[in-house]
């Protein structure tokens, strides 16, 4: 993508080079083992390094009501040692060699991954594998109670003792049913993290983290062939697994609009404004993700145009889409400044929204948007982790790795017309309505009287 002056003819040109960019190809090559195991090789000898990843197809979705956070719970445990790799080996073996080791969890996957030296590869290879076949023998009650007790530490870091930390949480049992799997939050509750007993967890490893349930990518500064045997030679022994029931309850729809407010430990009141929209990978889903760009991407974006620099009502305002594996949500988040109210963000918010219902979108918000998409897209192919957690990303959750290099066919041609049309779908809807305020202050809130649940901090 090209950087020209900021003339009417250079923007110009910038909208018909990015109309006509193509997204660069990733080759790759693919297989799976007798056991279920799909394995994804992608050859480039750019720089001496390559990647590992192992991505699961579980995630919190994945879990019941009663029993949340085991999925995050076992992102933690899959690094404290297996049958033949002893506690603390994993990190001290892999940093040794100078590689990049960390691993996620989300509603829908969980990932690990090792970025290493392209000689280093085998090795990589051979711990993968030994905590995806040989994990159970090393894990008791101990190392459970161990681990539990820092994922419980983790949650009163990141999400109880943080500044609105727990409004994302809010939001999803707001908007989801008690049993859909999205109405609880990945890292699991406290009294769930409690209760799991020993049983439980290995149960929850037996069905989930085998073979059949997983991606390989390799890539990198790699020998295909090579590779392939070390493969063999470490994951082909491996038993399958049972095969897997996955929830897929779909998209739901809210029959009334909730409002909420929350008395935090914050300094400036906070609107969260929250609603359903379509899954990842789906064209309604890159419709919404244009639209949230023009809504708060940059100084000239419409949200923070009206709330920050013109009104000068609103410390920050920022609107996306987070698009999961059988659903999605399109998001509006506004901090007011101080003095202001959540009432004066709502207001503000809903104008600007009815401004684009009404009137519509032009192209050129629309091109800069793409631009954006591309830009990111373009970073990712820069990295062969970025390329290897990519191809595994859409194979788990897509379906198909082959997806990954056609990510931008998903955002060609839209128009200004249909931004309107899957806006007034999304923002016509019934939302959830989050007020974050500070404590003592809900006259902060937006409409308090209309408010139908209320909470103090504990």
């Amino acid at each position: 993508m090209r950087i020209l002056n900021s003339t009417s003819g250079a923007l110009l040109m910038l909208v018909a080079i990015a109309a006509h960019a193509q997204q660069p190809v990733i080759p790759f090559e693919q297989y799976t083992l007798d056991n279920g195991l799909t394995v994804i090789l992608h050859e480039d000898h750019a720089a001496p390094v390559a990647a590992v990843v192992v991505m699961y197809h579980v995630g919190s979705k994945n879990e019941k009501p009663g029993r949340t956070g085991f999925a995050h719970l076992f992102e933690h445990i899959m690094f404290k040692g297996s049958e033949h790799i002893a506690d603390g080996e994993h990190f001290k073996l892999l940093q040794e060699i100078g590689a990049n080791i960390n691993g996620s969890t989300s509603e829908d996957r969980t990932n690990y991954y090792e970025i290493v030296p392209a000689n280093c590869v085998e090795l990589a290879l051979s711990m993968e594998s030994d905590r995806m076949g040989y994990l159970l023998p090393a894990v008791n009650q101990a190392k459970l109670d161990n681990q539990r007790d820092v994922v419980k530490n983790e949650r009163r870091q990141v999400v109880d003792n943080q500044p609105y930390g727990t409004a994302s949480e809010k939001i999803a049992k707001a908007l989801y049913p008690p049993e859909h799997p999205y109405s609880w939050p990945v890292i699991g509750y406290m009294e769930d993290l409690s209760a799991a007993s020993l049983e439980d967890v290995l149960g929850f490893f037996r069905m989930y983290y085998a073979p059949n349930n997983a991606v390989l990518v390799v890539a990198g500064d790699i020998d295909p062939s090579v590779t392939k045997g070390w493969v063999a030679k470490y994951f082909g022994p491996i038993p399958k697994g049972k095969p897997i029931v996955r929830p897929e309850p779909g998209v739901p729809v809210l029959q009334e609009e909730k409002r909420l407010v929350f008395e935090d430990k914050v300094q400036l009141p906070r609107l969260y404004l929250s609603w359903h929209t379509a899954p990842r990978g789906t064209r309604e889903n890159a419709v919404a993700d244009v639209l949230t760009s023009i809504l708060s991407s940059g100084k000239s974006s419409r949200l923070y145009k009206a709330l920050v620099l013109e009104q000068q009502i609103a410390q920050s305002a920022h609107a996306y889409v987070d698009g999961a594996e059988i659903a999605g949500t399109t998001a509006i988040e506004v901090t007011a400044k101080p003095g202001k109210t959540l009432t004066e963000m709502e207001t503000g918010v809903n104008a600007v929204l009815d401004d684009i219902l009404t009137k519509g979108v032009t192209e050129r918000e629309i091109q800069a948007a793409i631009n954006g998409k591309e830009a990111q897209l373009v970073n990712r192919l820069s990295t062969v982790f970025g390329k290897a957690n990519g191809l595994a990303t859409y194979h788990a959750l897509n379906g198909d790795a082959a997806l990954f290099n056609k990510e931008l066919d998903r955002f060609r041609d839209i128009t200004p017309a249909e931004v309107q049309t899957v806006g007034r779908k999304i923002f016509g809807a019934h939302k959830v309505a989050l007020s974050v305020v500070p404590a003592g202050k809900t006259a902060l809130a937006a409409e308090p009287t209309t408010i139908q649940q209320k909470e103090t901090p504990k």
